[in-house]
Formats: structure tokens, sequence, C-alpha cells
């Protein structure tokens, strides 16, 4: 009997996959037996992980420069994809930025508009985009956005950064109910305290670890590959009855 869990013939598509949580997933999903595109801003990174993710699987996997915050960059990295990998199955928009400002009355419009254009709009752009290929296929499909524990804590300083993941949630549950009746799941991962490129200037200070480490139950940072398992789950049939959730992955820091 084919295991559940088994991705072979499968396409997924990570946003964000050069490094961090979105490079973990691809490899997750390449180890499982899935071919992967990887789309990430800076070409040569994305070469960079693609030959990475390659050495974890059999499959095929494709390299894409794409700015997640320009529509028809989405447009043409989604045909792209299609053109070369036959279809997409699995899309994990994972890609964003980060940032604090001096204040909350010191954050700027630009900066507001920067962050949300990459983490809140880039997923929408990407979720259309994949939508309208998976509609016109058939046979429906998984959707996966990376949001974070932030989307229900907030954090100061971050308004913009909070605002955007909060509103990857409400778009990923009503994506849910619409995109159920054509066999097309929705899904959320809030990751709480991850070691990243994006995350490893905070985690280095002594007092931050001192503060949060007692506060995770795990006793110690998450790593891009605690999202392998989740990662496959919702790429395969064994997730096929399972939508409109949201998915923490913190090593129980929400308990505290």
């Amino acid at each position: 009997m084919t295991s559940p869990f088994d991705l072979t013939g499968r396409v997924a598509l990570v946003t964000g996959g050069s490094s961090g949580i979105g490079l973990g997933i691809a490899t997750a999903l390449a180890a499982a037996g899935a071919d992967v595109a990887i789309w990430g801003r800076d070409p040569q990174r994305a070469a960079a992980a693609a030959e990475q993710v390659r050495g974890a699987g059999s499959g095929r996997v494709l390299a894409l420069s794409c700015d997640v915050a320009d529509e028809q960059a989405v447009e043409e990295a989604c045909a792209a994809t299609v053109s070369e990998l036959g279809r997409i199955d699995a899309c994990f928009a994972n890609a964003a930025v980060s940032a604090v400002a001096p204040s909350f009355a010191e954050l700027t419009l630009e900066d507001w508009r920067r962050v949300l254009a990459v983490d809140l709009d880039g997923t929408f752009l990407t979720f259309r985009a994949v939508v309208r290929h998976m509609l016109a296929r058939g046979g429906g499909g998984s959707l996966v956005a990376t949001s974070s524990r932030l989307a229900a804590s907030g954090q100061p300083r971050a308004q913009h950064y909070s605002a955007a993941k909060g509103g990857i949630v409400s778009l990923v549950r009503s994506l849910a109910w619409e995109l159920g009746p054509h066999g097309i799941r929705a899904n959320v991962l809030l990751p709480g305290w991850i070691e990243t490129p994006m995350t490893e200037a905070i985690i280095a200070k002594p007092k931050v670890a001192e503060r949060v480490l007692p506060q995770i139950p795990a006793g110690r940072w998450g790593q891009p590959a605690d999202f392998a398992g989740i990662a496959v789950y919702l790429a395969s049939d064994a997730s096929a009855y399972h939508t409109g959730d949201s998915f923490i992955i913190d090593g129980g820091y929400a308990l505290h």
C-alpha cells in the first residue's frame, strides 16, 4: 500500500524558499518525493537553495527569481512553474519581510506599505495565481500560508508585520470557505521563535534568550526542519479533509 505521505508525482511551490522556514519546507517536500519550485527574490540564493533541495530527493527542482509583491512577476513565475513542472498541486506562500519601528508613532507609511506589500499582498497574489491554475486544471489542491504567532499576540513597534500576519489568517479562512467545493483546501502555519536568517540577530541577544527560552516548553529555538512533518502532511492526501485550520508550531510557547 502506498503511503499517504508519498508525494511522488506531485508538484509543490514554495515562495521564500531560499532560506529559513521556506527552505526547510522545500527540503522536506523533495525528500517525500515531490517536484519543487522555489521562488526567491535573489536568483543566486534561489539557485543555491535549489541545489541543496535536489540533494534531499530525486524529483525535479526549479528555482525562479520572483518578487511576490510584483503582480506581473508573480503571474509570470506561476506560468513558468506550470510550464516547466506541468502543474502545481500544493502552494506554500511563505515569502516575508520583517521590520521593527522605533515606535508606532514613528512608523512611516512607506515602511507600513513595504511590509504589507510582501507579506500580505504577496500571499494574495501568489494564491490568486495558483488558484486560477488549480480551478482551470481541476482536481483540487492545497494552499498553505506562513503567518506568525504575532497574528494573535501582536508586537510593539511591529504593528505592520503583525497586521499583515493577521490578515493572512483571515485570508486563508476565507479561501477555505470558498474553495472547499472545488477540492482546494487552505491552511495556515503560525511559527513561534524559529531560528532563521530573519530572526538570528534578535535570538542572538543574551537578554532575549534569558527571557524567552524558559517560556518554551520544548526548551530550544525552533528550526526550519521542524516544519517538515506539517508541510508533507498538508501537501499530501492525508490532509484531504483538513482545511481552514491554523497550526501553531512554537514548541509550546503559546501555553505560557
